[in-house]
């Protein structure tokens, strides 16, 4: 029952807070939500101490018969790819917590949304049910819809009904995919092993694979279904960035890779050249749209559409270096842009802006936010992949192993990597280098920033991600260590599959017929 307990363990919490009967105040609702998270934490410490990389095939196996009727299983298991972003969710989860504001609005009900999300995302990457992870995949809807909705900033309820209705027609064509595969097959269960290397005609997987790539794009999010994302991550509460953009667009990405690659191939295999075309549309739209913002937050959000888009380009490539490239730009994605998003978030907090034609200097180490600034400057540095970086080890095996499949595409993604660096140069030009602004927010009102020091509540979790961002690129054998052996066992079952499934070229027929 290890991975149920990740699962159960935040459920658990969030019902505790949430159902008491007693009163609990917002201190007491915090330290219960953060106790659960640091409980959750440990507990993915221990799941990995009895992790065994060198093996390919599902670990810590749990399958249990639910609804039989339906073919749903409680089946879970966990190997080298659901592995790094199980951890990635426990410790951006403990962060968001952390990074709460400890006087926040109805606390109970805040804490219990987000230990609820906790659980259903870590169902979604340890289920092997395609019901199942149907079913986790919808539970963090609400939750996530209700965190912008009610905590959210003044445009808070066109954000979260936007991500609402993208959302749901993503787990729709999802559903439909999941349907329509066991169906065609002719099973009677929804397990995801029962699917995988299936023979259907190539009509029918291109179909199937094309609601799961609409479906799964939605969430990624890709050009052109990315238009609630940074609606969503403006109006979002910093904490609730942090998860969005660390550990739930991966959802999106994992569900790409395990069920369109693992399920279809084959069709996966034909339409690659366009995949990768469509990555590199992302990653363009997505870097152009950020050198354009003067919300540093926005700025932000669509660095995250682009550097996304690299995901999709290895993928597409399927080859082994370009394959582990997008377990380690998950992870890398995480880290980088749970840093910048918490921040971003201080520098709101501390000015009342976010605004870069009005912010200045607050590297100033007198007056300004020089902590702060520096821990920007490293995150910036990590997002255009500077070596000794994570974000660099990610994007040499992203660029490194699509190149030869697909050299043209793989270009025009390094010239996106290259405009990474241009608009968080502006960024850090504009906010935080040169003279101090004396009108440091739009109020009539000057805020004085001797009054609002740099405090170590604020520091501590973004000094944690800026520290793993350091030593997963100075060090990337410990996420290579755990994924790669998985990696390689999918692109070797799914090469397999695609020869298998298609048939011989036309003269060997004619000369077989001979």
């Amino acid at each position: 029952m290890m991975l149920s307990a990740l699962i159960w363990i935040p459920l658990l919490g969030a019902a505790f807070i949430g159902f008491w009967p007693g009163s609990l105040d917002a201190k007491r609702s915090r330290l219960v939500a953060l106790l659960t998270a640091a409980a959750t934490l440990v507990w993915t410490l221990v799941v990995i101490s009895q992790f065994e990389p060198t093996n390919a095939t599902m670990q810590f196996q749990e399958s249990i018969p639910w609804l039989d009727n339906l073919g749903l299983t409680y089946k879970l298991g966990l190997d080298g790819i659901s592995l790094p972003l199980i951890i990635l969710n426990s410790l951006l989860g403990l962060i968001a917590i952390y990074s709460s504001d400890e006087s926040i609005r109805r606390p109970r009900f805040y804490y219990s949304l987000v230990l609820l999300i906790i659980s259903a995302v870590a169902g979604t990457f340890v289920s092997q049910n395609l019901l199942l992870f149907f079913i986790f995949y919808e539970l963090e809807l609400i939750p996530l819809y209700l965190l912008i909705a009610i905590w959210g900033g003044a445009r808070r309820g066109y954000a979260a009904t936007k991500f609402l209705i993208y959302t749901a027609v993503s787990g729709l064509l999802i559903l439909a995919a999941f349907l329509g595969v066991t169906w065609l097959s002719g099973g009677e269960t929804f397990d995801y092993v029962a699917y995988v290397g299936n023979k259907l005609p190539l009509v029918q997987q291109f179909v199937l694979l094309g609601a799961l790539l609409v479906g799964f794009g939605v969430k990624i999010p890709l050009v052109p279904f990315h238009t609630w994302l940074p609606d969503a991550h403006v109006e979002a509460s910093t904490p609730i960035s942090v998860l969005l953009a660390g550990v739930l667009l991966k959802l999106g990405t994992y569900g790409m890779l395990r069920f369109g690659l693992g399920l279809f191939p084959e069709a996966w295999g034909i339409v690659a050249p366009w995949l990768a075309t469509w990555a590199v549309v992302s990653v363009l739209y997505g870097s152009l749209n950020a050198i354009a913002q003067t919300d540093m937050k926005k700025m932000v959000a669509y660095s995250s559409i682009g550097h996304m888009g690299y995901i999709l380009l290895a993928m597409a490539a399927t080859t082994p270096l370009s394959v582990l490239g997008t377990v380690i730009q998950m992870i890398s994605h995480g880290l980088i842009s749970g840093l910048m998003f918490l921040l971003v978030g201080i520098v709101y907090k501390k000015t009342g802006t976010r605004d870069l034609t009005i912010l200045r200097g607050l590297l100033n180490p007198e007056r300004g936010l020089p902590i702060t600034g520096s821990l920007m400057i490293l995150a910036v540095m990590a997002s255009a992949g500077l070596p000794g970086m994570v974000g660099f080890v990610s994007e040499f095996l992203v660029f490194r192993g699509s190149f030869i499949p697909f050299p043209v595409q793989t270009i025009l993604c390094m010239v996106g990597s290259g405009l990474t660096a241009v608009y968080f140069l502006l960024l850090m030009n504009r906010a935080f280098f040169g003279r101090m602004a004396v009108p440091i927010s739009n109020a009539i009102e000057q805020v004085d920033l001797n009054l609002l020091p740099e405090l170590w509540s604020d520091r501590i979790p973004a000094i944690v991600l800026s520290t793993l961002i350091v030593l997963l690129g100075l060090v990337p054998s410990w996420m290579v260590y755990w994924s790669e052996p998985t990696t390689t066992a999918l692109l070797e079952m799914s090469t397999t599959v695609a020869q298998v499934s298609s048939p011989p070229p036309i003269a060997m027929r004619i000369e077989h017929h001979d």
